[in-house]
């Protein structure tokens, strides 16, 4: 006899409010749109915001939903056509490269075009690979280079390097190393670590920084992976290192709490302004939370209580009495000081609008009629 086992159900843990803000800043960013008379004018944008959760069998099932609609079954009455037509002209995604690749992979079969506001994997440029894949943040292979010169500006030549054990570290630190090179930079070591690895690797890599006579360590890690690498650090603390960050967390106030951190430098995403968003932020009530399971999701994590009318509560969670005041969170999604790669999504979601734009509309006459094709977009 012969048993099949089934792969368990992927799960979503916890909420993140940096990326939370993000997709407000998408929603708000359509909203600004459809309130404008010299874009897409008549036209009113809809959008579906979902949780690819880090996770890349998520994020592949999200891209096949986009992709080809939301049925489960397949109804026989109905023409194939209706099957046949993408249920989105456009996604906007992901904030990881890693998620990025596999989205892309499924969306450009169907010339769905992607653009992503944080996915910097230089192997994302690859046309050939990811016809539709586009991105209003810059590719990493330009980062590299650029650290590799700051690097040697200072006089740098004997270093040390970890990186993420994904393709955003690992092909980003393989482009720092050939531009290294270049500039007759040495390097003692090149370290990786994942934060579902065994405890095992992130012990091994701390002590390898531990026990290196390299003063200077650039990390090309993302701000989960390097925070669980500085707490480790922090148990028995090396000689001080000079840090060169990547722009995932250079510019992440919550790494000043780690004082070995505290003269890193590198290079980040230029700050922004976007009127009016954290007036739209703040304008979220219980009942607006209620209407979306994200921002449900949200208020319930932000406030520890659960919102009354929802169902699948659990227990010894008390209920959200209406006193919880939104404008006193002390949490990234209220953080508007700087809006770095907020501002990437508000561009992506606007480049969007006008392909659209372009499609359908002749000045400020839009037809409302003419249907396209995502690979037109």
């Amino acid at each position: 006899m012969t048993y099949t086992r089934l792969p368990s159900p992927t799960q979503c843990y916890g909420i993140d409010f940096r990326e939370v803000r993000f997709a407000r800043a998408m929603e708000f960013t359509i909203h600004e749109i459809n309130n404008r008379t010299d874009l897409l004018p008549g036209i009113t944008l809809g959008y579906q915001i979902h949780d690819s959760c880090a996770n890349v069998p998520l994020a592949i099932r999200v891209a096949f939903q986009l992709a080809n609609g939301f049925e489960p079954v397949f109804n026989d009455t109905s023409s194939c056509s209706e099957y046949a037509t993408a249920t989105v002209p456009a996604v906007i995604g992901d904030s990881t490269s890693t998620q990025s690749i596999s989205i892309a992979r499924m969306l450009g079969l169907f010339g769905i075009p992607q653009v992503s506001h944080y996915a910097t994997c230089a192997c994302l440029s690859d046309k050939s690979q990811y016809p539709t894949f586009f991105r209003t943040i810059p590719s990493d292979q330009h980062q590299a280079a650029a650290l590799a010169r700051m690097v040697k500006h200072f006089g740098w030549t004997w270093i040390g390097a970890v990186r993420s054990d994904s393709d955003y570290g690992n092909y980003g630190m393989a482009s720092f190393l050939k531009a290294a090179q270049v500039e007759g930079i040495c390097v003692e070591y090149s370290e990786s670590y994942y934060r579902t690895q065994p405890r095992s690797k992130l012990e091994h890599v701390a002590n390898v920084i531990r026990r290196s006579t390299a003063r200077v360590i650039i990390a090309f890690m993302s701000s989960g992976d390097i925070k669980i690498l500085l707490q480790e650090l922090s148990q028995q603390p090396p000689p001080p290192l000079q840090w060169i960050g990547g722009e995932t967390w250079i510019t992440d106030p919550d790494i000043l709490k780690y004082n070995m951190c505290a003269a890193a430098i590198g290079f980040g995403v230029p700050q922004s302004v976007i009127p009016g968003f954290r007036e739209f932020l703040l304008d979220l009530t219980p009942s607006k939370a209620l209407q979306s399971p994200l921002l449900t999701e949200f208020w319930e994590s932000s406030f520890n209580c659960y919102l009354k009318g929802r169902t699948g509560v659990l227990e010894g969670v008390q209920e959200c009495d209406g006193t919880e005041d939104i404008s006193m969170l002390q949490n990234p999604y209220l953080d508007t000081s700087q809006l770095r790669i907020t501002n990437m999504v508000y561009k992506a979601t606007y480049a969007i609008a006008h392909a659209i734009h372009g499609l359908i509309c002749n000045g400020t006459q839009c037809d409302k009629s003419i249907t396209f094709s995502p690979w037109q977009v």
